[in-house]
């Protein structure tokens, strides 16, 4: 006997929170039509997304929004949370919708747990919906990946970083972090 799993909509997400049926208490993200419990943060991975949200101001200033953990909508089946996202500055600060992939600059997943679930499932959807830029900061390894040029659901291009090097932000190039800065 196969199982049938029944898909949601963002828009049918959207009401089951509306309707009480998920409440604002639950870490719950939609990914691929699929309702997912968020793992708990733990003390270094909140530290570590503490720390880039102090870096990325420093730099960055008023270039563009630094958002930590809050949903973005990527497509009709998918609205995750990405630790970190980068995002065109908007007067209204996206009070009458999420941001979705034309506002990113970058997204960034911190992981320690999650890292093969963020590497198999969500880096091919960052990719498939156009997300330019996205960096998986690997607590366990200490070493952060970025990927960059979506081409379908993975990115033409791909690269390891570790410490004692320099990441370059796609989209503002001028901008250098450290990878010491981070991990």
């Amino acid at each position: 006997m196969q199982l049938v799993r029944h898909k949601f909509t963002v828009e049918q997400y959207h009401q089951m929170a509306a309707n009480g049926i998920l409440s604002q208490s639950d870490r719950l993200e939609l990914i691929n039509g699929e309702i997912i419990e968020i793992s708990p943060i733990g003390m270094l991975h909140a530290s570590c997304v503490r720390r880039i949200i102090n870096l990325l101001a420093a730099k960055l200033g008023d270039l563009a929004i630094i958002d930590a953990q809050n949903p973005v909508k990527l497509n009709n089946s998918s609205e995750p949370q990405p630790d970190i996202a980068l995002l065109r500055k908007h007067d209204h600060f996206y009070a009458t919708a999420h941001p979705q992939p034309q506002d990113i600059f970058l997204l960034i997943e911190v992981a320690d747990t999650t890292i093969s679930t963020d590497r198999t499932i969500k880096v091919p959807l960052y990719a498939s919906s156009g997300v330019i830029e996205l960096w998986l900061v690997d607590l366990n390894y200490q070493i952060i990946e970025v990927y960059a040029e979506p081409i379908g659901d993975h990115y033409r291009y791909i690269k390891q970083f570790k410490a004692g090097q320099t990441i370059y932000l796609k989209s503002f190039p001028r901008i250098d972090i450290e990878v010491n800065q981070i991990i």
